[in-house]
């Protein structure tokens, strides 16, 4: 079958699935609907429609009916009320206490500039990270790419408390890093994206493939790069055969660069920061800020930098929806790394010549430059003072008053953006120490 209706967003398009196919009644009767990916195709391709690497990028309709998706076969999926996606631990270590491993010096790999999932693979061997983390000498990288999953069964748990089983035959598996030791083979999905959660299945069918292909023990890493740090996850499933048994064996996180800023530095990047009123982007498109994380900007950032991208790519690369994509692209905006431009008859997001600059900068000047962003606004320069003076992050209340009394936003948005005003200050008061 051809596919048909290609303008459709997935959110449409699931939405057009629902209307002609009795998912949401058979999930409720019988707790699993099976699709044909051909079903899928009538509106969208299926590899549009059924990868879902984070829970923040599922389709409204199926966020709201608490459906999620699983490949059963090349050309079949089945859905259910399936909890599907593990959360991915806050960073709580601080980062001047995190392991610093220095990079070889290796003309063809630039630690500035480590933006592909791929690259940051290569950054994890030659510097060594992966052989500390696992402590099992040397690795080598031994496979990768698409492969079969063969056949197997085994249990996942559902929203309702009942355990389904799945039948799986000959599904399809990526796998971003496989690698052997002297004791264990490795499996490894990365990312270059920072999300709060991600989906098991990119660990528990490699695993239940290469369980069966090797004798010895198989070991799972996630491993998060951004902002020049990594972050290793190790998890293991307490059961082999079922999905939900996984859990958290041991983290820990690496810095390639010197992470160390002090309070004093802080406060000289505020001393020589011109503070600037929100009234004055009055008349501007420049919307108040409504994204809570900046980790997840400064990945906006690194993955625009040779890659301008449509508000669509930019939902897909960072598993939002539309409207989330919007957000993250105007606080990048708010602070000047961000605009849009007309290309071949698109409009793309793209770094500004500031975005491109910050860019390029090692970890501790990029830090210190994105503060001064900040600071140049009225409402966070005086809420820097504040924490700086009494060590302690203001409460929402007093946020909320402030942003009315500087009428930085609407009455009715001040409750959604004050916890993006807090997560900004959180953030800039995590790279010291109160």
């Amino acid at each position: 079958m051809t596919e048909r209706n290609t303008g459709l967003s997935a959110n449409e398009a699931w939405k057009a699935l629902f209307g002609k196919y009795p998912i949401a009644e058979t999930v409720e009767r019988e707790g699993i609907f099976q699709i044909r990916a051909d079903q899928i195709r009538e509106f969208r391709e299926p590899r549009l429609m059924a990868k879902w690497d984070s829970s923040d990028s599922l389709p409204e309709i199926l966020r709201r009916k608490k459906i999620n998706i699983l490949p059963d076969s090349r050309t079949s999926y089945v859905l259910g009320d399936f909890l599907l996606y593990q959360e991915i631990p806050e960073l709580s270590e601080h980062v001047t206490q995190m392991t610093h491993i220095e990079m070889p010096d290796y003309e063809s790999i630039d630690v500035n500039n480590i933006n592909s999932e791929a690259n940051a693979i290569h950054g994890l061997i030659l510097s060594g990270i992966l052989d500390d983390f696992l402590g099992e000498g040397r690795n080598a990288e031994t496979f990768n790419g698409r492969m079969g999953t063969g056949v197997f069964d085994f249990q996942v748990d559902t929203v309702r408390g009942i355990s389904r089983t799945i039948h799986v035959e000959n599904a399809q598996c990526e796998i971003d890093g496989g690698f052997e030791n002297r004791t264990s083979v490795v499996i490894m999905e990365a990312k270059n994206v920072v999300h709060k959660d991600f989906h098991i299945r990119q660990l528990y069918y490699p695993y239940r493939l290469w369980r069966t292909k090797v004798k010895k023990p198989v070991r799972l890493i996630f491993c998060v790069y951004s902002n020049m740090i990594y972050r290793l996850f190790e998890y293991r499933f307490a059961d082999p055969e079922n999905y939900s048994s996984i859990e958290l064996v041991q983290t820990k996180n690496y810095s390639l660069q010197d992470t160390s800023i002090s309070l004093e530095e802080l406060k000289e990047v505020r001393r020589d920061t011109t503070v600037r009123t929100d009234d004055a982007m009055e008349g501007t498109d420049i919307p108040f800020i409504q994204a809570n994380s900046m980790e997840r900007i400064i990945s906006l950032l690194e993955n625009m930098y040779e890659n301008p991208m449509t508000s669509q790519q930019i939902a897909e690369l960072m598993d939002f929806d539309i409207r989330q994509s919007d957000y993250y692209y105007n606080a990048g905006k708010y602070l000047g790394l961000f605009e849009k431009r007309k290309e071949e008859g698109q409009i793309l997001a793209a770094l500004t010549t500031q975005g491109q600059k910050v860019f390029k900068l090692n970890y501790k000047k990029r830090q210190l430059k994105l503060v001064s962003l900040i600071l140049e606004h009225q409402i966070f320069a005086e809420f820097f003072d504040q924490t700086a003076e009494k060590g302690e992050l203001p409460d929402k209340k007093a946020i909320e008053d402030e942003m009315r009394r500087l009428r930085v936003c609407g009455e009715g948005q001040i409750a959604r953006r004050a916890s993006s005003v807090y997560g900004w200050l959180k953030w800039i008061f995590n790279l010291t120490r109160l």
